[in-house]
């Protein structure tokens, strides 16, 4: 059965900001990896037009191998986009969502193939609010920004998890994967 992941990046105090990691060819080379490995990916609308950003390399590549190489993953990847707000995505691979975070989640839980990704931190405390994350990958920058927006705000009630292996990059980062404790 197919598994939802839970994968997202944030600083050592615990933020979610795309904009104050540290990623390098390390970094970027993973999740690569794992978009390649995987069957689609769910965005919510904030999340998602962050992550236009790598259309732009697309046509304009950076010449950085790990961030070509990410950009055209990216592009691959299908991605299911939960807004309120969008008409369009503006990106072949990416569709609106057209039934409730829930509904999307259980049918595709049901289907042959790869695991499904959740990339946006809203998204991720629904799903486990829900209890239907199977497994969370947080990437831990080794930078402390002091303020921002807490990765599990929201969350309704406790959850324990367990450690299941860790993967620490040169530059410091840590990438911890934990499967909740049911």
């Amino acid at each position: 059965m197919t598994k939802i992941i839970a994968a997202l990046n944030q600083t050592f105090d615990g933020f979610c900001d795309h904009t104050v990691g540290i990623p390098d060819e390390e970094v970027h080379n993973h999740y690569t990896a794992l978009l390649n490995e995987s069957d689609s990916i769910l965005y919510g609308r904030t999340t998602y037009e962050l992550m236009q950003y790598w259309q732009t390399l697309l046509t304009n590549p950076s010449g950085e191998a790990s961030m070509d190489n990410f950009a055209n993953a990216i592009d691959r990847i299908p991605k299911i986009v939960f807004s309120n707000t969008l008409k369009t995505t503006g990106w072949d691979s990416a569709t609106l969502a057209d039934k409730p975070l829930e509904q999307v989640v259980a049918e595709l839980k049901q289907q042959p193939g790869g695991d499904v990704l959740v990339g946006s931190r809203s998204l991720i405390v629904q799903l486990a609010n829900l209890n239907l994350i199977d497994e969370y990958q947080l990437c831990v920058y080794p930078v402390i920004i002091g303020r921002g927006l807490p990765l599990f705000k929201g969350l309704d009630e406790r959850r324990v998890l367990k450690l299941l292996k860790t993967k620490t990059f040169t530059s410091g980062t840590v990438l911890y994967y934990y499967e909740p404790v049911k």
